[in-house]
């Protein structure tokens, strides 16, 4: 079994999903007292989402690559960025390491095709909605038509993640925000809806919609499984 390598804390609580959907798949594949090697350097969110908002994307970056090469140095065999929006700084991330990194967009990509999915709405961070650097990956390297809501609704997302879903608050008037938009971009066309921040999937589940959801927490760590029993 190779050692998953996970740079997390952005924010703890979905990279808490992350180790446990990891060791439960482990566990899955190889039974008995099995449970997954993992070298996990977590950092402090709270500088990286102002370097974030202040549009300090290079020195965010530097924080993320100082993470890698920790993991590194602890025995990864490979590297997971435990956010979606911290993808902006995936190549700084493969630069700074000789680890494979393993790209929760590329992961969500292939699991969309396996359900013959074309058209998709995504919800994330601003910056996820509204940047190339996500968006623009699934669009140019997997052919996909993404589809994002209007300005007013991203806020809203945006909003709910920073203040509420990364302090662990599970409200159910955000929930009712989030199914309304979902609801909104499959009667505009999208087959299914990327939950494309982690800590979406803590508060939207697949029960209260019968839209399709992929949840990036789970579609990631489901990958890592996977390459590191391969």
């Amino acid at each position: 079994m190779k050692t998953i390598g996970l740079i997390g804390g952005m924010s703890w609580e979905s990279t808490a999903d992350y180790y446990r959907e990891i060791n439960e798949g482990v566990k899955q594949a190889l039974g008995g007292l099995h449970s997954a090697k993992i070298a996990l350097f977590s950092v402090d969110f709270e500088p990286v989402e102002k370097l974030q908002h202040q549009g300090d994307w290079q020195g965010a970056a530097a924080v993320l690559a100082d993470a890698a090469r920790r993991v590194e140095a602890a025995g990864a065999d490979c590297v997971l960025i435990c956010t979606n929006t911290m993808h902006k700084a995936a190549r700084d991330v493969e630069q700074a390491v000789s680890i494979p990194l393993l790209h929760i967009a590329d992961a969500t990509a292939q699991e969309l095709a396996l359900h013959g999915v074309k058209k998709v709405g995504l919800l994330g961070t601003a910056f996820t909605m509204e940047q190339d650097f996500y968006k623009g990956r699934l669009q140019q390297l997997h052919g996909l038509d993404v589809m994002v809501p209007g300005e007013h609704d991203r806020k809203i997302v945006h909003d709910i993640i920073y203040q509420e879903l990364c302090l662990g608050q599970l409200r159910e008037p955000s929930k009712a925000h989030y199914l309304r938009i979902i609801d909104a971009l499959a009667k505009q066309g999208a087959q299914a809806v990327i939950l494309g921040c982690t800590e979406i999937g803590l508060l939207v589940k697949q029960a209260d919609t019968q839209v399709m959801l992929f949840d990036t927490t789970v579609i990631h760590a489901r990958k890592a499984v996977q390459w590191a029993l391969s």
